[in-house]
């Protein structure tokens, strides 16, 4: 012993003046009370601090700023204190012998400390990690996604290369949140397979995880919403997660989930309403703009009375507090919510007015929306976001960006676009997808209609503009061989011009492209086609064809979609009975669970095809039921109320009409008073026309009534009776003026309405049908009309139907072909 401390006195020391070894030091950062004790630490031991120190230091100082509220942080003052950028220096010099998870780690601190993304210390520790990245496990990995992320390099070679390990290791991956946040990274750098096996692998490892983990589901539901994948089966796991707990979400949790819900079209109205109960809980809570606003964009569109006119105050007394960004929010809030306070209004417009220099095109766009929605008006503001608008369109090069900016523009009071402003348009038409063609379409339209205004020649450049669209978007449809690609850019495309121009050519790709439509497809094709009222047989044969063959593929809330065409349309497809009985007994399970206003409309669409099955319309004229829809009706803005209201009046008749046996009561009295006491009523054209000549057949105005109320309120165009000769029975002094909606001249629950009429005379029925009762490429009746026929036969009518197409021929070209016409239909032999 004595000879080893002769040898090594140096050493011994060496050792007894060596530094705080890095267990204490780490201990005393961990007991530090705020940040200076932390700084102090730092200034002390700056020239011996180890990376595993450095790293301790990032994590000590990040804790202090996470346990206060948004409103004390005070990230800045920590980012430029003298020892921070010691620490700052110390990573730069330290970063190569970080251990992978330190390194990702500090990363990712340093953006949270607002040190910017071009800062040679962030690119430093990017360049780092780039170079260990096939090493990193799953959790480092996800972290590292998240930087990337944070610093918007979504598209970069860096983000690919993540992807592709995600790709190669996906079977080996157990960890469900890591895999998450890799998911929402990657997203927008994933082929349609790599998704498919990204949900597949989400769902296998969805009951790995604890119900508490909500930020879990979240990322899942984000995920959907980025490659715009509305996968039921995980959004109602991920549904069912947050509705556990509710009581634990706070406001931003919330607010990003209905946002996320409404991305994805996925309606679940148990959410929205325990959402609103803990919003409105919350309005007491916060007097800070920035949550206030938040909590204003998520609670008002579902705001009750009460609430609406709480946040409208409260948001008014902080207007002045208000920056643009927040502005923007709110007036989009105020859109949605139909706000009428002229107060408000004018003041979130004059702080958008003060900060329009700042907006992005895109932003500039919902201001336009959004003014144009709540009817303001101001010369000033509207002349100043022109003025931008067109400064942003002359160095605009993107397709996408000048479809918004001609959009924005195409709003204001004067709409007009120079000459410049066309060639511009022009120079990127080879470059536009269909929907960046059919806005610019709709904005040339909008011009059009306002260039009677003018006196200079810009009408017949936006016709040739509009010719050209016509070219590209025909030139763009014929090189589509791949349906799901055709499928992204149809499914929000709708218009006059769409329809007018491109719809046929539309239909007939998709034609040629139908037998790549299949369960997950199905639904949206369906969907699309309801909206184009083109009835394509082929197409729809296919649809039924597919949901027969991959029912059990098909989850049932797509069922409504699937069925909407053949109702909408008034089409059969082969095995009729077989494809309506599969689908409904694929829905019948969650009869309980899907959302009352879905299951409203998809009754009223049932019933327009005379299909009533017994289940689904026992389960809606329930009083448990309609207590739910009642609530979810609170929670609707009042035009989709009404809608509601109006589709639950149409399904009650159509069941006490056409399903007596089921006993449904008719229960709709008072609102089809208040509905037709709104709408007087009055006659085109062409019905004044029919009126008169129908007066002159029939023998006088005594014998015709117009706008005509049935018993279960159906209106008639014409009314007339003939006794069992065959003459017109006169209506005495009961008579209606013209044009106004009379008075409903039967009891309610009239069964038949010849009941009331001598034995042998008949009640006629006349309606005049424009082209809205009609498909739109073929004279075939659609399904609301012809229930409507159906309805009036029940109640004892004989219903004549005058398609417009008829009356508007060349046969008809005369009155006296026009009278001959009118008595063949009333006294022919039953010709209608």
């Amino acid at each position: 012993m004595l000879r080893l401390k002769a040898i090594c006195p140096f050493s011994w020391r060496v050792f007894h003046f060596r530094p705080f070894s890095c267990e204490p030091l780490i201990s005393q950062m961990e007991k530090c009370k705020d940040e200076e004790q932390v700084f102090d630490l730092i200034e002390k031991n700056k020239a011996i601090l180890s990376e595993e120190q450095v790293g301790c230091a990032f994590n000590t100082l990040w804790q202090f700023q996470k346990q206060k509220t948004s409103s004390l942080k005070n990230i800045e003052c920590i980012r430029d204190h003298p020892q921070f950028l010691t620490l700052y220096n110390l990573t730069v010099n330290k970063m190569e012998f970080m251990n992978d998870d330190n390194l990702v780690n500090v990363l990712y601190l340093t953006r949270q400390f607002a040190v910017e993304a071009h800062d040679p210390l962030v690119e430093a520790l990017v360049t780092e990690a780039w170079r260990r990245l096939e090493r990193f496990d799953i959790q480092v990995l996800s972290k590292f996604s998240s930087c990337l992320v944070d610093q918007h390099l979504y598209f970069s070679p860096l983000m690919g290369k993540i992807a592709d390990i995600v790709h190669r290791n996906l079977e080996t991956i157990q960890d469900l949140r890591s895999l998450s946040v890799l998911m929402v990274s990657i997203s927008s750098l994933t082929s349609q397979h790599f998704q498919e096996q990204l949900v597949n692998k989400t769902e296998c490892l969805f009951d790995t995880i604890d119900s508490s983990q909500v930020n879990i589901a979240r990322r899942i539901v984000q995920f959907l919403r980025n490659i715009k994948y509305s996968y039921y089966p995980l959004l109602e796991r991920c549904n069912k997660m947050f509705l556990s707990n509710m009581n634990n979400l706070d406001l931003e949790s919330i607010s990003k989930i209905l946002s996320l819900y409404h991305s994805l079209q996925f309606h679940s109205f148990e959410f929205v309403l325990m959402a609103k109960k803990s919003l409105t809980e919350m309005i007491p809570l916060f007097d800070h703009p920035a949550s206030f606003v938040k909590l204003f964009v998520a609670l008002g569109p579902m705001a009750g009375p009460e609430e609406k006119t709480q946040l409208e105050s409260t948001i008014l007394l902080m207007s002045e507090e208000l920056t643009g960004q927040q502005a923007l929010a709110v007036m989009g809030a105020m859109e949605e919510m139909e706000t009428r306070d002229s107060r408000l209004i004018k003041k979130i417009a004059s702080i958008l007015h003060k900060n329009l220099d700042n907006y992005k095109p895109i932003e500039l766009l919902k201001i336009s929306q959004a003014l144009t929605c709540l009817h303001f008006q101001s010369k000033e503001l509207f002349v100043r976001l022109r003025e931008l608008l067109l400064s942003y369109l002359k160095i605009s090069v993107k397709p996408s960006e000048i479809s918004v900016l001609v959009s924005a523009i195409s709003m204001l009071p004067s709409p007009r676009l120079d000459e410049a402003g066309i060639s511009r348009i022009e120079a990127v038409l080879p470059q536009c997808d269909l929907n960046d063609l059919n806005s610019f379409a709709t904005s040339v339209l909008r011009w059009i209609q306002c260039g009677h205004m003018y006196l200079d020649n810009t009408t017949g450049k936006q016709l040739k503009l509009l010719q050209k669209l016509d070219h590209y978007s025909h030139q763009r449809l014929q090189k589509y061989n791949n349906l799901n690609l055709l499928w992204e850019e149809l499914r929000s495309l709708k218009g006059d011009w769409f329809a007018e121009s491109l719809l046929e050519d539309t239909i007939a790709t998709l034609q040629c492209l139908m037998d790549q439509i299949n369960y997950i497809n199905v639904a949206g094709i369906a969907s699309f086609i309801s909206r184009s009222n083109y009835l394509n047989t082929l197409l729809l044969d296919k649809i039924a064809s597919v949901a027969l063959q991959q029912i059990e593929k098909i989850h049932p809330f797509s069922i409504f979609s699937i069925i909407l065409p053949f109702s909408i349309l008034n089409y059969d497809p082969p095995q009729r009975d077989e494809f309506f009985g599969t689908c409904i007994q694929h829905l019948n399970p969650y009869l309980s669970i899907l959302d009352p206003l879905m299951l409203v409309f998809l009754g009223f669409y049932l019933a327009i095809h005379e299909y009533f099955p017994e289940n689904l319309i026992k389960t809606i004229f329930n009083i448990k039921f309609l207590g739910r829809l009642d609530s979810q009706l609170e929670l609707l803005c009042s035009s989709l109320s009404t809608r509601v209201q109006v589709r639950l009046m149409e399904l009650n008749r159509a069941v006490c009409l056409e399903c007596p046996e089921y006993q449904i009561p008719w229960f709709h009295d008072r609102f089809c008073q208040q509905h037709y006491n709104k709408d007087t009523g009055s006659l085109n054209g062409a019905q004044q026309q029919i009126y008169k000549m129908l007066a002159e057949v029939l023998g006088g105005m005594n014998c015709v009534k117009a706008s005509v109320l049935t018993p279960y309120y159906h209106t008639i165009d014409f009314e007339c009776i003939l006794d069992k000769r065959k003459k017109p029975l006169p209506y005495g002094s009961h008579n209606t003026t013209l044009g106004k909606m009379p008075e409903m001249h039967w009891e309610p629950n009239t069964p038949r309405v010849g009941s009331r009429l001598p034995p042998g005379t008949e009640r006629i029925a006349l309606e005049f049908l424009d082209l809205r009762a009609f498909c739109k490429n073929v004279p075939h009746l659609k399904g609301k009309s012809a229930m409507k026929k159906r309805h009036l036969e029940i109640l004892g009518y004989r219903v004549i139907q005058i398609p417009h197409f008829e009356w508007n021929s060349m046969v008809l070209s005369t009155k006296g072909a026009r009278m001959d016409y009118l008595r063949e239909c009333i006294f022919g032999d039953g010709k209608s």
